[in-house]
This record gives C-alpha cells, structure tokens and sequence, in this order.
C-alpha cells in the first residue's frame, strides 16, 4: 500500500521536478567587447505607451510617448539588459511644409521690415518603414536590448512638437524613467507593461535629431541614463538658427526655423490639435531682431550641463556645415570643464554617422564604450587618448584631447589692399591712420564667387605669403573687427580660406554677427550711419592643417548667400585696418605659425 502511494504521487510531481531549469545564454566580453552570441532575429518586439508628466497639446491629460522595445528573447527566462535608446521625432516621416522667404530687407530698431513675401517650397519624405536602425542587429546580437522612442506630436505619441524645448526633452526622458520603474506605461490594449526585463542602464545615441535629444535628457541629469553618444548633434537651438544676433541658416535649409521643422515632423494623427502651439512657434521664434530670447534659452541645453552625471561620447564632421561644429566644441568644452567623461571623434565628412567612414574601427570603440558603462566591463576605454580626429588625406590620429594640446592664440594683421588682395602680417598691425577699405553688399553672390573675383567692390580678402611648412589650426578662430556702415543694418560675415598653389580657394571655416549685437546676442542696439564700431565675430571651431606652399585668406564681406538673410545689394561697410586683428588657435603657436609664414 505505502509503495502504491509513493508511486502516484512520484507520478504526481512535474516531469521538470528534480531536472535544473537551463539558465538563459549571457553576454559574453572578449577584449572588453560584447561578443554577438544571440540571434538577433530571435527578439521580443513589444509597444509601449509611456506617461510623459507634462501636457504639451493642451488636453488634460499626460502626454503618451509611444516606444518599441527589440530585446533578446533571453530576457523572457529572466535574463536582464541594458538599453540602446534612440528616441526621434522622424520614424513617421515628415511632412510637405515651404521654408521661410530669405531674399528680405534686415530689420533696425525705427525701421520696420517690410512683408516676408512667399515661403520657398520644400519637401517632405513619406512615411518609414517599420521602427529600425543599423545598429539594432548589432546590439541585440550582444546582449543589449534597443529602444525607439516617438518624440512628441509625431507617429503613435500624442503631445506636440516643440522644437527642442523642455516638454521635448521631457518626453525622452520618461522612457529612461519607465525603464527605471519610475513612471508608468501600457500596451495597445491598455494593460500596464513593466520594463522588469532591463537593468535600467540606459545609453543614448543618434545622428542630427536623434543625437540631440541625448545632449537634452542627459542635460536633466536623470538617473539610469548612464552614456550618450551625440552624432552631428545640436547643444544649443539658438545656434542652429541663429549666430550672434543674425538669422542664419543650417546649411543647404536656407529658410528653415524652429516652426518649419515642427511642422515637418508633426505626423500624430490628430492634425490640429497642435495648430496653435505651432502658431506660437512662429511668433516667438523672432526672425527679425534675430535676438537670443527666452524662446531661445529654454532651448539651450548648455544651461544645465552641470546636471549631466552619464559619459559623453561625441562624434561630428570637420565640414557638417548643417549642424555646424561650435554645437560640439561649445558642448565638449563645458563637459570637460566639469569632469564628466568625455571622448570625441572628429572626422572630415559633413552631417555623418561615422559607421559609414571608418566602420569596424567605429564598432568597435561604440562597442569597448557601452560594454563600460552599461555592463560595467573593465576595459580601459575610458583611459585612453580622449580625441580621435580624421585629418585631410582621410587618415586618423588619436590625440590627448581636443583641441590639440600645445595649441595657442595667435593674433595676425591685415594690411591694405583688400579690394584686390591685401596681405596679412603675422606680426605687425597696421600702423598710423590708414585710410578705411570699403565693400558694398551684393547678397546675390555666394562667398565661392567672391572669393574667386581677382578683384570686388563687394568683398575685402587678405593673404599670408605661401606657407613653408603646414601649419595646423585646433580650436575657434576670432576677427575682431572696426566696422562703419551706412545704413542702419547690416549682415557681416567673416570667411578663412585656404589657397592652394593653382589658385582654386577652399573654404576651411566662416561666422557671421549681427553688428546691432555687437554687445550681446539677446540685445540689438541702434547703429549710427558713419560711425565705427567694434565688431567681434567668433567662426566656426575647426581642426585644419594648411598644408606646405598653400596660403591663408580672410575674407570679409556683408551678407553670406547661402545662409545669412539676404537684403537687396548696396550696404556699405568701411573696414578700419589700423583697429583690426584675426585671432587664429595656432598648433604651436607663435613660433610654429613664424615658422610657416615668417
């Protein structure tokens, strides 16, 4: 009777009783990399509809920011990962919207600005495909799980698009916040889902948009944001459509502001609820005065950089003349200056993703940084030389930090001439009272166009001798000017080129200035026709080797065609030589620019 009993309940038990449940597969590092060790079509993809804590679209109720979760099916037997996170504004595509008119009369304080006239056409893109990204395969095949993250007011979230204001960065920011259990979110059929599979480390990463939004959570300080990688990324709104003062473009958008690129990514469904918000966008951007407002302000991230607490791995182009390098260098200088970890990569393409310049090099340095600091692996990549640079024959040199130690300011002088082709003096500035050398502005030229005249009333251009050996510029070039003007408004722009032996003439950086801002960007003051004035513009940070038998240009001019405001032709400028320097971040410094130039 007692061996019946024994029996059955023995037949009773599980067939898995007494048999060890296998333990999920496990990230596996060799060389302080992740290994790719799970298939990366076997994945979970699930929506979730995160609560956002702010009401951008003026409902009543929390923004819902929608995201997709790809994680290893490992995590369904309790293995835990971190989190890959892109979050965008552009998985649905974008919209048919005409940019601002460009070809206006500038603004002066009495002065009113005629009508803009008619928006230049542009076009939208269509819908995406389903969410996904190169690097999805890469990172679910090693143990990462990635996230997509719908800014608001576009594809499945609700909320509305702002431009890069705080609502924006709180979108983004509350899935980091879900999947540290900190706010809540549900599925397509209103069951709460919890992001109980992850570890709660979080790294950031994207190109252009998406690798703004990084530089905008990580300024919040949230926790279990740990990394972010910014590629090609804004830090500050203010300067992507505006330089001291004066309305300039992204390059190759001329026309563009904070209310067209709402508009272009305003694809919720839902296609007024966001009318009025977008409406005040285009009310308070303020492309007349071109002043840094409060609009602007709330749109500059580098406000808070002393909330950022995750690492920084920054990527831009030498020549992304779209979101133009002062967005890195002004962003990469503040984060150095607060200890938090930091590595840049600078490479010679324009607005890129460096997977397509230098691929397995890149993988494997992206891979080295997110095991480090979302798995903890001790490999050393946060001790190594901080800055990787491409140089001008595609070649790349990994250096201390940026800019390039040893590198020092160098002030030079141009002389008179400029009409045809003054020159510059790296020594001396021009002495006693020199006649002042004028242009008149012609906003229809491009600066190429000028910069190739052997002569112009519309442009000044200053030379050093033909360089005896290279000399290589690291850092931000100044001109600091002593300007008159003839009419109470004017653009001016300052142009460094470099001029090869045959005579063609390649632009290495530019800035421009609004001279009514020539004592703050927030504030235009009034210009007196024939008087001069002092007049700082700051160009565009740059890493260039001027090679050997090349010379060194500045250009000045008035309106820059593809990205200032362009006024009809005929504002006169008077430069003063004798209260005139350029300022240049010379490698080296004093000696090594005398010892290419004498």
């Amino acid at each position: 009777m007692k061996a019946a009993v024994l029996l059955a309940a023995v037949l009773a038990l599980p067939l898995t009783a007494g048999i060890a449940e296998a333990a999920p597969p496990a990230p596996v590092f060799t060389g302080g990399q992740a290994q790719p060790v799970f298939d990366p079509a076997d994945v979970v993809r699930e929506d979730v509809w995160v609560t956002a804590p702010v009401d951008s679209d003026h409902d009543g109720a929390d923004d819902l920011v929608h995201a997709q979760v790809v994680r290893p099916r490992a995590t369904q037997q309790g293995l835990k990962v971190p989190v890959v996170y892109q979050a965008s504004p552009y998985y649905a595509g974008g919209n048919d919207v005409a940019n601002h008119n460009v070809d206006v009369e500038l603004s002066a304080p009495g002065f009113a600005r005629g009508p803009e006239g008619p928006r230049v056409a542009a076009h939208g893109v269509g819908p995406a495909t389903p969410i996904n990204w190169r690097y999805q395969d890469y990172f679910t095949a090693r143990g990462f799980a990635v996230v997509y993250g719908e800014s608001l007011g576009t594809g499945l979230s609700t909320g509305c698009p702002t431009t890069g204001d705080v609502n924006e960065t709180i979108g983004a920011r509350s899935v980091v916040d879900w999947l540290n259990g900190r706010t809540a979110a549900k599925d397509a059929n209103g069951v709460a889902a919890k992001a109980d599979w992850t570890t709660g480390k979080t790294g950031m990463m994207g190109v252009s948009y998406n690798g703004t939004l990084p530089n905008a959570v990580a300024s919040t300080g949230v926790e279990g944001l740990e990394t972010i990688v910014p590629i090609a990324a804004i830090s500050s709104w203010y300067e992507y459509y505006r330089h001291d003062g004066a309305v300039v473009a992204a390059g190759g958008f001329q026309g563009e502001d904070a209310d067209v690129l709402a508009e272009y990514v305003y694809t919720r469904a839902d296609r007024q609820v966001c009318r009025p918000v977008i409406d005040g966008l285009t009310r308070d951007q303020d492309r007349v005065t071109g002043d840094y407002t409060p609009f602007w302000d709330v749109r500059n991230y580098r406000n808070d950089v002393g909330k950022v607490r995750a690492s920084v791995l920054a990527v831009h182009g030498l020549n992304d003349w779209n979101v133009k390098t002062e967005q890195v260098a002004t962003w990469y200088e503040a984060l150095k200056a607060r200890g938090v970890e930091h590595k840049i990569w600078l490479h010679q393409a324009g607005h890129a993703d460096p997977y397509s310049l230098r691929r397995d090099v890149w993988l494997a340095t992206l891979n080295r940084w997110m095991s480090h600091y979302l798995y903890g692996i001790d490999n050393g990549i946060q001790n190594e030389p901080r800055a990787t640079i491409q140089r001008e024959d595609k070649s790349w040199v990994d250096e201390a930090d940026w800019p390039a130690p040893g590198t020092a300011d160098v002030r030079v002088y141009p002389w008179p001439g400029g009409r045809a082709k003054g020159t510059i003096d790296t020594r001396n500035p021009v002495p006693g009272t020199a006649a002042a050398e004028t242009l008149a502005d012609d906003s229809a030229k491009t600066i190429e166009q000028l910069a190739g005249l052997a002569s112009s009333g519309n442009r000044l251009l200053y030379a050093t001798p033909a360089a005896k050996q290279s000399v290589r510029l690291s850092g931000t070039a100044r001109a600091d000017l002593a300007l008159a003007f003839d009419r109470p408004a004017a653009n001016v722009s300052l142009i460094l080129l470099d001029r090869a032996p045959d005579g063609t003439s390649h632009v290495i950086t530019r800035g421009w200035t609004d001279p009514q801002n020539r004592t703050s960007p927030a504030r235009t003051e009034p210009i007196t026709p024939g008087q001069t004035y002092r007049i700082g513009v700051d160009l565009m940070p740059k890493d260039y080797v001027l090679a050997a038998g090349h010379r060194l240009e500045v250009l000045v001019a008035s309106s820059d065609h593809d990205y200032t405001l362009r006024p009809k032709p005929g504002a006169g400028l008077a430069l003063d030589l004798t209260k005139t320097s350029i300022t240049l971040p010379v490698t080296g410094g004093k000696p090594a620019l005398r010892a290419a130039f004498g």
